[in-house]
């Protein structure tokens, strides 16, 4: 896995390298991810912007979210983008950095898929706000340079569109799901952090620590679903305005050539 190694975030990485169905690879510096960006340093500035070429900053967290933590070092950087897909609904003050959200809509997550209700909760994310979910996805095709998409823990949120680009452009199923399951490399440190935050803090703590590592078995699960249900990753953005243009653009801007 190729982790970014920074001051101020444990949990990102770049999605270069990754095998796809054809026998082809990811390029190098096209898709990062990662959690909150607050206490990012001049230093991890420089790598993310001077090294590797950050120029879009995907932020998938809720508009509460946003306003409680406040500007971010990123923020005034000439030359990066930073565009706003939320892909939680609009309403409260949930953060989904944690256990909390998915305690409390637990019914409709179980309902969806009885299960995992993680998973279940993920395919909420498609369900409720497609437009964000497909617009964040164009958002990284459109990108100039590097994009890095996030969240709060850069576990959930930023693991459902990531596996969604991913897929879109046939990266191998074993790969999207062995990406998705690094973060549980870091997540005592990533929880150290969030915990830091009084927007994270309730969340983070609600739940014992081991508990909110992402499972492999939720991501297997989830991209099974998104076959099952949508005729997989492509197929879903095709029914929600993300065109064969758009597919080309994706497939340019994160594979080899």
């Amino acid at each position: 896995m190729a982790w970014i190694e920074l001051d101020g975030a444990v949990n990102v990485r770049d999605l270069g390298g990754l095998p796809t169905d054809d026998g082809g690879k990811t390029a190098d510096a096209r898709l990062l991810r990662g959690e909150n960006l607050q206490e990012l340093s001049p230093a991890d500035i420089a790598t993310l912007v001077g090294e590797i070429g950050l120029t879009t900053v995907v932020d998938l967290r809720s508009s509460d979210e946003r306003a409680s933590e406040g500007p971010a070092p990123l923020d005034d950087v000439a030359g990066v983008l930073h565009v706003h897909h939320p892909v939680l609904p609009e309403a409260g003050s949930a953060t989904d950095a944690a256990g909390d959200v998915l305690l409390t809509r637990a019914d409709r997550d179980r309902s969806r898929y009885p299960a995992d209700p993680i998973c279940g909760h993920y395919l909420g994310y498609l369900e409720d706000r497609p437009d964000q979910v497909a617009a964040a996805v164009r958002t990284v095709a459109q990108s100039g340079g590097a994009a890095l998409v996030h969240c709060a823990a850069g576990k959930d949120r930023t693991g459902v569109v990531v596996a969604v680009a991913l897929s879109a452009v046939g990266v191998r199923r074993q790969a999207v799901i062995a990406d998705y399951a690094a973060t549980g490399e870091r997540i005592g440190p990533l929880l150290a952090r969030l915990r830091r935050s009084p927007t994270y803090v309730d969340d983070i703590s609600s739940e014992p620590d081991e508990s909110q590592r992402p499972r492999p078995e939720t991501m297997a699960a989830f991209l099974e679903q998104v076959d099952s249900r949508y005729g997989g990753a492509a197929r879903w953005l095709a029914g929600h305005g993300f065109g064969h243009d758009d597919l080309q653009l994706l497939r340019a801007k994160l594979l080899r050539t």
